[in-house]
């Protein structure tokens, strides 16, 4: 039988292959350009084979994507976590603020990962394709907050697509300045823009 302690260990070794892999992609593809780079010179920066990697990866988009895709993914739980009287402008803006901030701490390697994405185009469809997902969670979210059909009602769609388009836009923004514009004041002054759209449509 498997032991909590096991399958803790077993979780701490795929993590750190999983960012080795990660962490050698993003070098190479920041050096060479996201078309140069192989999956066998990744997987010989890193020091695993390709099966390796193929336990991990389905191709290496999906190195680059998964890495941003994780800001996303806790977007609904984020706000279904806000005030229940809170605007909605206010509380997809901290959804968004709290995606932004879950990379900070790897400011470098996500501005990395941004540029790549902006600048290929097969990256950037699948990290669209991704954002389509985490735009019905937040329609869904938003419309249970609000007491709306998520059917029949535009609002939750509208009011989950501004947000994100909010994101990209300080995405960019931020990319364009060689991260030398703070995301935070970004997302602050998008929001500004968006807020009356959200708060007189609710």
């Amino acid at each position: 039988m498997t032991t909590d302690a096991e399958t803790s260990l077993a979780q701490r070794k795929r993590r750190l292959v999983s960012d080795e892999l990660t962490g050698s992609a993003l070098q190479l593809l920041a050096l060479k350009g996201f078309d140069a780079v192989t999956v066998d010179e990744i997987v010989a920066a890193a020091g695993v084979s390709r099966r390796t990697f193929f336990r991990y990866f389905a191709s290496k988009e999906d190195v680059v994507v998964q890495f941003l895709a994780e800001m996303g993914a806790g977007m609904r739980a984020e706000l279904a976590a806000r005030p229940p009287a809170e605007p909605p402008s206010a509380a997809l803006r901290h959804t968004v603020w709290a995606c932004v901030n879950a990379c900070a701490g790897d400011a470098d390697r996500t501005l990395r990962v941004v540029r790549l994405i902006l600048g290929t185009p097969a990256l950037l469809a699948r990290f669209l394709e991704r954002q389509a997902h985490w735009r019905d969670e937040l329609a869904a979210e938003t419309a249970l907050r609000l007491g709306r059909d998520p059917v029949t009602d535009l609002y939750p769609q509208l009011a989950a697509g501004m947000a994100l388009s909010a994101f990209n836009t300080v995405l960019a923004r931020w990319s364009d300045s060689d991260g030398a514009e703070d995301p935070a004041d970004l997302i602050d002054r998008a929001f500004v823009v968006i807020a009356p759209a959200l708060d007189t449509a609710a």
